[in-house]
């Protein structure tokens, strides 16, 4: 196992809040956290509106997919956040969870995606502070 943090964003859909999350953690972090992301229910391709709104702030997520959540990716995982995925996200002893309330991107345009894409980079930027790792950008 390594020995840098690994960090897991789960949604239902694993097509907006967690793809934006995993984005920012992946543009800041680079190689010093794992970053996973997947979804309980996954769509078949990541939000439109949150892959433009990423692109905006020079992060490109065209290459993701959504994933279904397993027992494993939370189990590989060091911290775990949750975005609106209710009981459906396994709990393990000893993983730290964080409940992130943002708004729920699907079926918005750019416009309604900016202020949740901004959210969660400034929640990204605490995440690193508490883990110790500095933000590259």
């Amino acid at each position: 196992m390594s020995d840098k943090p690994s960090v897991l964003f789960v949604c239902v859909h694993n097509a907006g809040r967690s793809q934006m999350a995993a984005g920012w953690l992946r543009a800041l972090a680079g190689d010093a956290v794992d970053v996973r992301s997947a979804g309980s229910l996954p769509a078949d391709r990541v939000n439109p509106a949150a892959v433009q709104a990423m692109a905006e702030a020079g992060i490109d997520i065209t290459d993701q997919q959504p994933k279904v959540l397993t027992t494993d990716a939370v189990e590989a995982s060091d911290v775990v956040v949750t975005m609106g995925c209710g009981d459906a996200c396994p709990v393990f002893p000893g993983k730290r969870y964080l409940d992130w309330a943002l708004d729920d991107p699907a079926g918005q345009g750019v416009a309604a995606v900016r202020p949740i894409r901004d959210e969660i980079e400034r929640r990204i930027r605490g995440l690193l502070a508490e883990l110790g790792v500095p933000a590259r950008i």
